[in-house]
C-alpha cells in the first residue's frame, strides 16, 4: 500500500493548503470574504467528483500496470542541478529512470514530500533560466535586495511568475522568446524591515515596477538540456503597472471606462494579477487579469446602488487596501476614480516581436478574473477562446470570432491578426446531468447509468463588430454592460456555477477541451448550492477536470458533451477517479490549476495548495488509448511554492516556481525557504528547465 503524507498543517500553512499570507497577497482573502456570485443558477462544483463508471471499471480491468519509483530531489542554485538516476522497472528509459508508461510519461514518478528543492525524477536535470530581478534590459542594474529600486526593477525580471509561453526566434539558432507573467508582489517577502501597515513610496513604485510581464530571449545550454536568460537582447521588454495598455473592442471610449487622467477611455495603465493565459496561432500571446480586485480602495465609499453592487460582484470590496497603493496614486481609490477598476480584468494581447509595440486588452473577450485565454481554429480559420473565470461558483466562456486568420509573415497579415479577437460573439457555458435528481444524494454514489455525465449548451451573451458596433443577446442589458460586466450576464441567462474554473485547454490533437476546476470548500455549506449530477459530491476540497467534447468537435458549436476525466484526491478515497485506470496506479493529486498539452498528447498538470500534505507539483496524465487516466507526478515544488505556467516540448519542461517561501510567519528575516540560491540569500520566484540527463526526449 502506498504511503501517504498525513492531511496536516505543513510548514506553517493551513491543513494542507495554501498560506494564509498567500490568500493575503495573492487574491486579497477572496475565499474568506462572502461568494460574489449570489445568483440561484445552477452548480457544477464538483462536476462528476466520484464517477467512477460501472463501464470505466470495466476498461480499467484491461490496462496495463505501471510501475512507479521514487523521485530524485535536487536543490537548483546559481548553476546546474546534477539529478542522480533513480532505480527503474524495466521498459523504456527515462534518462536512467527507466519504467513502463504512455509516450511521453515513461519516468519514474517522484512520490509525494515537503522538500525545498525542485524535486525531479531520477535520470533528470534541471536548471533556473531566470530569477525575480535578474537584469534583461539595456542599463538594468544586477539584482541587489538590500539597494532596489523602481527604475532597476523596471529593467529587471519581475515578481511571482505565472504564465510562460516560448516562441520560436528566427535567425538565431538555438534561442526562443520567452514570455512570463508576474500575477502579485509579496512585499513581506521583498522587503526587509516591510511595515504593512506604512509602506513607503519606493517600496510601492517597486512593486508596480515588478508587475506585469517580461519578455526575455533564452538560448540553449550546449552542455545539457538547460536555458540561460539572454540579458539586453533587443526584444527584452518589460511592462509592468504603470506601461500604457490600449483598450480594444466595443468597450473602449465607454463613458464607464473614461478617468479624469483618460477622458477618452482609451489608454490604460499597467495591467494586474496575470495568472495564466495563451499563445495564439498567430504569434502573439494572452494574459490573464484575475484578482483584480485587491488592489482597489475604498468601495464601501461608493454611494450609487448600481455601482456599489457591480463592484461586489467582483468581489471589489472595503476600505483600505492590503498594499495601500491609494495613497500613492488617486486611480487606486474609488472614491476618487470610480471607473479605474473596469479597466482591469480584460484580457491582454501581446506581440512579443515587437517590443515598440503597445500590448491591447481585447474588451470582445469579456471583463471577468480571467485565470486563462487559450486559443484553438475552427475549420475555416477563425479563433476561438476558451476562459474560466477563477472564482467559486462562477462560470467559463469561450469567444469564436468572426474572421479568419491571414497566413503568412507578411505586415499585412500581421496586422489583420491583431484585429481577430476584437469581433466575435462571447458565449458562457450551461451544464445539464442526464440522472433523476433523487439519485444524487451528494456522496459520490452513482446513478443508475453507471456515471455522470450530461450535455451542454454555449448561451450567446454578445457580438462584437467591426467599428466597435456591438449586440446584447441578455434581455435588459446593453452590449457595453454584458462585457464591463460579464458576470452579471452569466447570471442573468442561466450559467452553470463551477468550482473556481481555472486553466481551459483544448487538445491540439483530438480537439477535446480540458477544463481544470481547482476546489471549491463551500460545496453545500448552509445556504450554498446543493449536490445534482453535476457536483455529487460535497465539500470538494481536491478538485477535478472536466472534458468536455463540442458537437461534431466543431469549435464554433453551440453545444457540447460533458464527462467525468479526473476526479483529484487520495487514491485510496472512493470519491477519486482517474478516467478508469487502476487508482492504485496513479500518483495522489489535489486542486489541479494550469494544464497544458506535450508533443504525445498527454494532459500536464500543474497543481495550486495541495490539500494532501505535499508541495504543489507538475503530473501528467494519458488522455487517449489503453492507458487513458495513466498520470503520474514529474516533479514537486520548494517550501511554500505553487506550480505555474507549464510548458512541455520534446526534450525540455519549463515551470514557474512561484512564491517560494510564502509560509505563514516567514519575511526576509525570517525566511522559511533557501530556494534558488541556498542559505543567506533572499527567496526567489524563478523559472525553471527540467531535461533527461542523456538528451532525450522527455518521457519516452
Amino acid at each position: 500500500m502506498r504511503k501517504m503524507l498525513p492531511l496536516v498543517s505543513v510548514d506553517g500553512r493551513h491543513a494542507g493548503g495554501r498560506s494564509a499570507l498567500t490568500c493575503r497577497f495573492r487574491c486579497g482573502d477572496a475565499c474568506f470574504h462572502e461568494v460574489p456570485n449570489t445568483s440561484d443558477n445552477a452548480y457544477v462544483g464538483d462536476v462528476v467528483a466520484g464517477a467512477l463508471s460501472r463501464r470505466s471499471m470495466l476498461r480499467a480491468a484491461a490496462v496495463v500496470t505501471v510501475a512507479a519509483a521514487a523521485g530524485t530531489t535536487v536543490l537548483a542554485g546559481p548553476g546546474v542541478g546534477d539529478a542522480t538516476a533513480a532505480a527503474g522497472h524495466g521498459g523504456h528509459g527515462g534518462g536512467g529512470a527507466a519504467t513502463e508508461g504512455a509516450r511521453g510519461l515513461r519516468f519514474a514518478p517522484v512520490a509525494p514530500n515537503t522538500a525545498d528543492a525542485v524535486t525531479v525524477p531520477g535520470g533528470y536535470g534541471q536548471n533556473v533560466v531566470v530569477r525575480w530581478g535578474e537584469p534583461i534590459l539595456r542599463g538594468a542594474p544586477a539584482f541587489d535586495p538590500e539597494h532596489q529600486s523602481a527604475k532597476a526593477q523596471a529593467g529587471q525580471f519581475g515578481y511571482n511568475n505565472d504564465f510562460l509561453s516560448l516562441l520560436p526566434l528566427r535567425g538565431e539558432h538555438g534561442r526562443q522568446v520567452l514570455v512570463a507573467n508576474h500575477e502579485y508582489t509579496d512585499e513581506i517577502l521583498m522587503f526587509r524591515g516591510y511595515d504593512p501597515a506604512n509602506p513607503t513610496r519606493e517600496q510601492v513604485e517597486i512593486a508596480w515596477a515588478a508587475h506585469g510581464l517580461s519578455v526575455v530571449v533564452v538560448e540553449e545550454n550546449r552542455k545539457n538540456g538547460g536555458l540561460n536568460a539572454v540579458s539586453r537582447h533587443h526584444l527584452n521588454r518589460r511592462l509592468t503597472a504603470t506601461s500604457p495598455f490600449r483598450l480594444s473592442g466595443p468597450v473602449a471610449g465607454s463613458p464607464l471606462v473614461r478617468t479624469k487622467a483618460d477622458p477618452k477611455g482609451t489608454t490604460v495603465l499597467g495591467t494586474l494579477n496575470n495568472c495564466s493565459g495563451g499563445t495564439t496561432p498567430w504569434g502573439t500571446t494572452l494574459h490573464g487579469e484575475e484578482n483584480f480586485n485587491q488592489y482597489f480602495a475604498n468601495a464601501a465609499k461608493v454611494t450609487d446602488p448600481t455601482a456599489a453592487a457591480r463592484l461586489k460582484r467582483y468581489g471589489v470590496i472595503g476600505e483600505a487596501s492590503e498594499r495601500k497603493w491609494e495613497r500613492f496614486d488617486d486611480r487606486f481609490d474609488l472614491a476618487k476614480e470610480p471607473n479605474e477598476a473596469n479597466r482591469f480584468g480584460w484580457v491582454v494581447e501581446l506581440d512579443p516581436y515587437d517590443p515598440e509595440s503597445t500590448p491591447r486588452k481585447r474588451t470582445a473577450l469579456g471583463r471577468f478574473k480571467h485565470e486563462a485565454a487559450q486559443p484553438r481554429l475552427t475549420g475555416d480559420g477563425r479563433p476561438v477562446v476558451y476562459m474560466g473565470d477563477d472564482e467559486k461558483f462562477d462560470y467559463f466562456y469561450k469567444f469564436v470570432g468572426s474572421k479568419r486568420m491571414a497566413k503568412g509573415g507578411s505586415r499585412a497579415a500581421h496586422a489583420h491578426n491583431l484585429t481577430l479577437l476584437d469581433e466575435g460573439t462571447l458565449y458562457v457555458a450551461k451544464l445539464t446531468g442526464d440522472s433523476p435528481a433523487e439519485q444524487i444524494d451528494g456522496t459520490g454514489a452513482l446513478p443508475s447509468d453507471g456515471e455522470f455525465d450530461g450535455s451542454g449548451t454555449w448561451i450567446p451573451l454578445a457580438t462584437a463588430y467591426a467599428g466597435g458596433r456591438a449586440e446584447s443577446h441578455v434581455e435588459g442589458m446593453t452590449a457595453e454592460e454584458v462585457y464591463l460586466f460579464t458576470r452579471f450576464a452569466g447570471d442573468k441567462v442561466g450559467a452553470t456555477k463551477m468550482d473556481r474554473p481555472e486553466d481551459i485547454e483544448p487538445s491540439p490533437r483530438t480537439g477535446k477541451v480540458y477544463v481544470a476546476l481547482t476546489n471549491n470548500s463551500d460545496r453545500g455549506k448552509a445556504g450554498k448550492a446543493g449536490p445534482d449530477e453535476a457536483n455529487p459530491r460535497t465539500l470538494n476540497k481536491h478538485g477535478q477536470i472536466l472534458e468536455l467534447t463540442e458537437a461534431r468537435n466543431r469549435a464554433e458549436s453551440t453545444s457540447f458533451g460533458w464527462s467525468l476525466f479526473l476526479v483529484a484526491g487520495d487514491p485510496e478515497d472512493p470519491a477519486t477517479y482517474f478516467a478508469g485506470f487502476p487508482k492504485e496506479r496513479v500518483s495522489p493529486i489535489s486542486c489541479p490549476d494550469n494544464v497544458t498539452f506535450d508533443p504525445h498528447g498527454n494532459l500536464w498538470i500543474s497543481t495550486d495548495g495541495n490539500q494532501l500534505g505535499s508541495h504543489d507539483g507538475l503530473f501528467g496524465v494519458a488522455t487517449r488509448g489503453e492507458r487513458r487516466g495513466e498520470l503520474k507526478q514529474f516533479l514537486t515544488m520548494p517550501t511554500g511554492a505553487e506550480t505555474c505556467g507549464p510548458l512541455v516540448q520534446d526534450r525540455r519542461v519549463l515551470v514557474s516556481v512561484q512564491h517560494p517561501g510564502e509560509i505563514d510567519g516567514a519575511s526576509v528575516e525570517r525566511p522559511a525557504s533557501t530556494w534558488p540560491d541556498g542559505p543567506g540569500r533572499i527567496v526567489r520566484p524563478s523559472v525553471v528547465s527540467v531535461w533527461r540527463a542523456d538528451g532525450g526526449d522527455i518521457g519516452v
